[in-house]
């Protein structure tokens, strides 16, 4: 007797349907690879990692994927400002900017739309040392600095660091609120705050080495380090992260870009690591620095150009969240008026280009 029409085929139907569902799956995956629009070119930072990554066609590989065919390595320029990077971000002159990840949190609680889309992993104790003139007698420690002048960039490492070892000493700086211990002068000009310590016109300022003026004057000999943030520290295990971030805006329309960006820089690390010799001679020639001194800034343990990656986004939010409350208790100025909420945190940290995200590089 022959089934009726609605027992018969069933399972041919659910095979085609279940094909059907494939079918569509790849079809919308195709589509999502090119909601992400094409960038035909991208302003970067010139750095000693981005030098190598294009020296050696990391970046080349990796964003001729995506259709950006010409890559600008933007130089800051002796001259340039601290926080020069957030506003190149919000106008456009740079797609990706490097920041150490308090400032970035700073720049956000004042305003600029951005995200993080890649963190390092925690810091350490010579990202951003307190330094003193070498031949200065009278400072030789972080209690010697009581009563003294200090100057550095104040939306940057080299307060956030500086701030935690010093109030761990009992020794306060100056804000807009209250008179401290210590005279704090906010200096933005990497090379004018060198110069006011070589000078004596500043006792004590504090730098990553390996970056700007500080390089010379380290390496000369001019300086001597007189104290560094606490081992088991806020700014070592939290305020200290470099990170990378973007405008909301480009991150949400180029993703596919910033994936390929991301994916260089791990390519480039990888390759330096291996090839230190080889990637100095590039970067000395690239950046126009002495061969000694690009082998510096990838081999000194404060470097900030040559750190691992951080891959969860919920840590790196736990890092911002943790940092932020420790600052604002000890009466961080800044973030006492603009602090950020938990919700704003969170969407700070893009978690797509993190582990588990869609644009990931971590597998």
């Amino acid at each position: 007797m022959q089934k009726p029409l609605w027992q018969r085929g069933t399972r041919r139907p659910l095979r085609s349907l279940r094909t059907l569902g494939l079918a569509l799956a790849g079809l919308l995956g195709s589509v999502a690879s090119f909601a992400s629009e094409a960038l035909p070119s991208i302003n970067l930072q010139l750095s000693p990692w981005t030098v190598i990554a294009r020296e050696k066609g990391f970046f080349k590989e990796a964003f001729d994927k995506v259709g950006t065919t010409k890559v600008n390595l933007i130089a800051a320029g002796g001259a340039e400002l601290l926080g020069a990077e957030a506003a190149a971000i919000n106008n456009g002159a740079i797609a990706i900017a490097q920041r150490m990840i308090y400032p970035a949190t700073v720049h956000r609680a004042n305003g600029l739309d951005g995200v993080i889309i890649w963190s390092s992993g925690v810091s350490n104790r010579y990202r951003a040392p307190i330094l003193a003139r070498a031949d200065n007698d009278e400072i030789n420690s972080i209690a010697d600095l009581d009563g003294k002048k200090f100057g550095s960039s104040r939306i940057s490492c080299y307060w956030s660091s500086p701030f935690e070892a010093t109030s761990k000493a009992g020794l306060t700086f100056d804000s807009r609120e209250q008179k401290g211990r210590i005279r704090y002068e906010s200096i933005d000009n990497s090379a004018v705050a060198i110069s006011a310590v070589l000078s004596g016109a500043n006792d004590a300022t504090t730098a990553h080495l390996t970056t700007g003026a500080f390089v010379g004057a380290w390496l000369s000999g001019k300086l001597k380090v007189v104290g560094h943030s606490p081992d088991d520290g806020v700014y070592v295990n939290h305020a200290g992260r470099v990170v990378y971030f973007a405008k909301r805006d480009f991150a949400e329309k180029y993703p596919d870009v910033i994936k390929a960006f991301l994916s260089a820089r791990e390519r480039t690390l990888q390759w330096t690591l291996d090839h230190v010799d080889e990637a100095a001679e590039i970067v000395a020639k690239q950046t126009r620095v002495p061969l000694d001194v690009a082998k510096f800034q990838i081999t000194h343990a404060g470097s900030t150009n040559f750190m691992q990656s951080e891959a969860s986004a919920d840590r790196v939010r736990e890092s911002i969240k943790t940092f932020q409350k420790w600052y604002i208790d000890h009466g961080d100025d800044i973030l006492n008026e603009r602090r950020l909420s938990d919700t704003q945190v969170d969407a700070f940290v893009d978690g797509k280009f993190f582990v588990g995200g869609s644009h990931t590089i971590y597998q």
